[in-house]
């Protein structure tokens, strides 16, 4: 299981700020479910091992999103393909929109992910697990369905927040804070 910081994690805290006012002021965007779940998917991600979390039925770690649908294209239908579903469409929408210059990179070179469209795929998976929610988790399931329909507004967020907390490191004097 992926650690998930308590909503009073100073982490959490950190990037459900900078979310809020992103979100709020860019896109006058107001959507408390929307915000936490983003700014709860920052906090994840914040350890590397997150994104490759996910392993195949050999023990293989899954580390792209080609190998991820293939993996949940294999799976019954119900929580652990929602969950798969869910993390191929966070995967996809933490790396359009945390770090998009890491595309330019991929694409210098060949591997699986080449010909996979990032927005596509986690707009899909988004729907996909959202039709997966049970009714017990109605909410999750409105938060997801807004994932896939505002995949592109949300990784320009995401990207948004990134230059919030890249602006706030540095001091007026454009030094780099904690850097001699």
């Amino acid at each position: 299981m992926m650690w998930e910081p308590p909503p009073e994690h100073p982490l959490r805290r950190l990037f459900a700020g900078y979310t809020e006012f992103t979100f709020q002021n860019t896109f006058g965007v107001a959507d408390p479910p929307l915000i936490d779940y983003l700014s709860g998917l920052l906090s994840r991600y914040v350890t590397s091992d997150a994104a490759v979390r996910l392993k195949d039925a050999t023990g293989r770690q899954l580390d792209n999103v080609a190998e991820l649908v293939a993996e949940v294209a294999d799976l019954p239908q119900g929580r652990t393909a929602c969950e798969l579903h869910r993390q191929i469409g966070d995967f996809a929408l933490f790396w359009t929109g945390v770090y998009p210059e890491w595309f330019h990179k991929m694409r210098s070179r060949v591997q699986i992910d080449y010909f996979v469209d990032y927005c596509r795929q986690g707009k899909r998976s988004y729907y996909l697990a959202s039709q997966l929610e049970t009714s017990d988790h109605e909410q999750e399931a409105a938060v997801l369905r807004r994932l896939s329909d505002q995949f592109e507004m949300c990784a320009f967020g995401l990207t948004k927040v990134r230059e919030e907390w890249e602006k706030d490191r540095t001091e007026p004097t454009g030094r780099l804070i904690g850097v001699a």
